[in-house]
């Protein structure tokens, strides 16, 4: 049994000598750790917010392109587009029996769509030919890059 003892004394004395000297992070080591989490936020945060934007112009385009077959739709029906004074509401409500004889009975949409950016698409129309146009990120004609224009002419 005193082997035994000598044994377990020996191991409880390594363990707590193992115990009592370790110590805490120095501040250098805490600044570097912090360093490296910021350089990390720093790569991975403007992939996102890249990625993020790209998907908005990509909406965009997919809202533009649909849009475009209701817009279809409403011109098989009424036989014309809507003109740009009675514009993408006439795919919510009726514009009278002037404008389309033969709308409804369904909307085509509940609410008049707006773009990414959550703004109204700008739609111009002579009734023969329609173009349906988002600004881009930055809500001015032209623009390059995430701020081009979008229209139904690019799609």
């Amino acid at each position: 049994m005193s082997i035994a003892k000598e044994r377990n004394s020996a191991l409880s004395t390594t363990a707590g000598q193992v115990l009592s000297n370790e110590r805490g992070m120095t501040l250098i080591e805490i600044m570097i750790v912090v360093a490296i989490v910021a350089g990390l936020m720093a790569v991975l945060g403007s992939n996102v917010s890249k990625s993020f934007k790209e998907s908005r112009v990509k909406q965009t385009k997919i809202q533009i392109v649909e849009i475009g077959k209701q817009l279809e739709a409403y011109n098989l029906t009424c036989g014309s587009y809507p003109t740009t004074e009675v514009g993408l509401k006439a795919l919510v409500s009726n514009p009278g029996p002037e404008a389309c004889p033969n709308w409804g009975p369904e909307p085509y949409y509940k609410t008049v769509p707006k773009d990414q950016w959550s703004r109204d698409f700008i739609y111009e129309s002579d009734g023969g030919t329609y173009l349906l146009k988002s600004l881009g990120e930055d809500r001015k004609d032209g623009g390059e890059g995430y701020a081009k224009d979008l229209s139904n002419q690019d799609a």
